[in-house]
């Protein structure tokens, strides 16, 4: 897949991605064999159900506040913060108010 933002150029990650009433948006922003970058909208009350993914990943929380809990542990996050998902660790998502996050998912090249 080819990324959907050319080299070079400034973002605010804010308005690359937009809400939209009772769903979750999404954007690709980078993706590749060694990982992806992607941004999320969720209104309010919006999630992902519990999963487990098999690689790292960095959730950057660009607007908004949501609930995340990893391996039944909740983690309350708001514009500015971010957290590390291990992999293989059950995780989920929610937003508390609309929110917007990037995730940073690192294939383990081995």
């Amino acid at each position: 897949m080819k990324d959907s933002i050319k080299p070079a150029t400034v973002l605010t990650l804010k308005d690359e991605v937009n809400y939209a009433d009772d769903a979750v948006v999404s954007k690709t922003l980078t993706k590749n064999k060694n990982g992806n970058t992607t941004l999320f909208a969720f209104d309010k009350g919006q999630g992902l159900s519990e999963h487990a993914a098999p690689f790292d990943t960095l959730a950057y929380i660009v607007d908004g506040k949501c609930r995340i809990t990893i391996g039944g542990e909740e983690y309350e996050l708001r514009e500015g913060q971010m957290i590390l998902m291990p992999a293989t660790i059950p995780h989920a998502v929610e937003a508390i108010k609309p929110f917007k996050m990037m995730l940073i998912m690192i294939k383990d090249p081995k």
